[in-house]
Formats: C-alpha cells, sequence, structure tokens
C-alpha cells in the first residue's frame, strides 16, 4: 500500500502525505506503540527506517544555557548522521531543531500536536517551512485540526518511538519532556539527561537516566553503555574561577555571589551562564547555584 499524496500545503509548496499503519512508507518504530497512530500527515518526509534517530527534548520556557546546550548537542549528532526528532514547540524543541538544521548534515523531524498545515506556536512558520524541506512535519491529527492541550502530552508517545534513545536537556520537575522520558522507558528506550536542572537532576537521581553533556556521551547511551563523566580538576584563572570559589565559600544566590565578589549583578548573571553552560555549575531550588557534581 501507498501513501496517500494530499493536496500541496500552501506555507511550504511541499505535498501533504497521508501515510496509513501498514504502507510502505509507515514508520516501524511506531509498531512498538500499543496505540500506534492508524494514520502519519506528513508535510515532508518521515524518518527513515534503519537510520539512527534521537529524540532531544525539554522546558517551553528554557534558559538561555539550556538552549544552547540543545543546539550544540543537536548540530553534532546531526553532524554524526543522527536524525534529531522533537517537539516543535518553543525553547529546547526549537533549539534542539535549529541545530540539527544549522549542521545541515542529518534531517530533523517535528511531531506536532495539531495538524500539519497548523502553524502552532504561530511565529514557528518559518522554522516549520526549513524542517519540511529538509526532514518532515508529523501528526496523527488531520488536517485541520487545531491545538488543543490534551493532544500534545499524546504525541510524546510518537517522539519517545521514533528516537532510539531520548534526551532531556532541560525541565522542571513536572514537565511534558519526562512524560516523553517515562514513555521512552516503558518502550525499552534508552533515556538520557543534561545535569542541571530541576527535571533532569531528578532523572539522573533516581537512575531513569545517563548523564551525558556532549554527543559523544549520547553515542555511548545508543551503544548501549552508560558514559562517564569525567569530574574537572578547576576552571582556568577568571571570572569564573572566581565564581566558583565563591559557591564553596557558601555564597549561593546571584545576589550574595555579587557582594562576595564585588561585581555588578549583570556581570554575575553573565557569568553564572558560563560556568553554567561549561558545566563548572548547576541550578538548584530557590534561585541558588552550586558547584557542580556528577548528577547535580
Amino acid at each position: 500500500m501507498l501513501p496517500v499524496r494530499r493536496p500541496t500545503d500552501v506555507h511550504t509548496g511541499l505535498a501533504v502525505d497521508e501515510v496509513a499503519r501498514g504502507s510502505s512508507g509507515y514508520p516501524s518504530r511506531l509498531l512498538l506503540l500499543s496505540d500506534a497512530p492508524a494514520v502519519l500527515w506528513v508535510r515532508g518526509r518521515v524518518p527513515m527506517d534503519g537510520g539512527r534517530a534521537v529524540a532531544i527534548v525539554g522546558a517551553r520556557a528554557a534558559s538561555g544555557a539550556g538552549c544552547e546546550r540543545a543546539r550544540v548537542l543537536a548540530a553534532d549528532l546531526a553532524q554524526k548522521g543522527v536524525a534529531v526528532i522533537s517537539g516543535g514547540a518553543f525553547g529546547i524543541d526549537a533549539a534542539a531543531h535549529e541545530g540539527a538544521l544549522a549542521a545541515a548534515a542529518a534531517p530533523t523531524f517535528a511531531v506536532l500536536g495539531c495538524g500539519v498545515d497548523v502553524t502552532y506556536p504561530d511565529r514557528h512558520g518559518p522554522l516549520f517551512a526549513r524542517i519540511a524541506a529538509k526532514g518532515g512535519l508529523l501528526s496523527e491529527y488531520p488536517l485541520g485540526t487545531p491545538p488543543r492541550a490534551g493532544q500534545f502530552p499524546r504525541r510524546n508517545r510518537i517522539i519517545a518511538a521514533l528516537g532510539d534513545a531520548v534526551v532531556v536537556v532541560e525541565a522542571a520537575y513536572r514537565s511534558g519532556a519526562l512524560i516523553t522520558a517515562a514513555l521512552a522507558r516503558s518502550l525499552g528506550r534508552p533515556v538520557a539527561a543534561v545535569p542541571g536542572s530541576n527535571g533532569t537532576d531528578r532523572l539522573l537521581q533516581t537512575g531513569h537516566a545517563s548523564p551525558v553533556t556532549s554527543a559523544a556521551d549520547v553515542e555511548e547511551v545508543l551503544a548501549g553503555r552508560r558514559p562517564v563523566i569525567l569530574d574537572k580538576a578547576e576552571p582556568p584563572p577568571g571570572t569564573v574561577a572566581s565564581l566558583v570559589a565563591a559557591l564553596r565559600e557558601g555564597a549561593a544566590t546571584p545576589a550574595a555571589l555579587s557582594r562576595s565578589m564585588g561585581l555588578p549583578l549583570p556581570a554575575i548573571m553573565a557569568a553564572l551562564v558560563e560556568a553554567e553552560l561549561d558545566g563548572w555549575i548547576c541550578r538548584i531550588p530557590g534561585n541558588q547555584y552550586e558547584v557542580n557534581r556528577r548528577g547535580c
């Protein structure tokens, strides 16, 4: 059975395909789901069977550092020929898609909680057009289906199934990204998490995820090995090193660090972003920071 070709989408100039379960174009990974979609609507194409794919997910209201991590991780994985799967939302999802597109070495796919002809979020029109041109927009919802709250958690099972592993970059204690991680575990997919946010730290502390900080770590996870994240000795001399020293002396909030180090708050915030991005520190509840530990 061949996919059914629908009229061309006016936003991208691409035809919309209706790929039924059992047809030649239906992704075999989805057949692991007990409730595999009867039909996938596709702008672009579906992930290739046999190719490597990783789902990168996380918070919509993500930090700048978290988004940068997602972009770099996705770009590095794409350079290694790994397709990037995500949900097309603000924050970590968008950063992952953008990183993969910038690398231009492997496709990226967005699984939507609405029809593939509906742009949501509405300012993601240009991003979705680029995703569809290089990879694909996928949905189990028919054309014209508007976004509804209950549809987004449900689409997470498709994201989890399409990836050979799921990486959570940044998340709150309660988030859709953690739902995706739980769904991945139920399918026997490995789960990885980047240390440094409440949700990812929870995954690591409970043993539900392997710690990763790079594409090389993710490849270890894909190979069935738990990566070893080595503790760094000391940061090089400079503001970050002074910030780490102040944290070890007990200053934990940006305001306390500003007083301890005698630097204005904007300079402290910039140093915190740099130190967190480089893995020297991590955030903890209460707008506080601490020196990074394994699984921090």
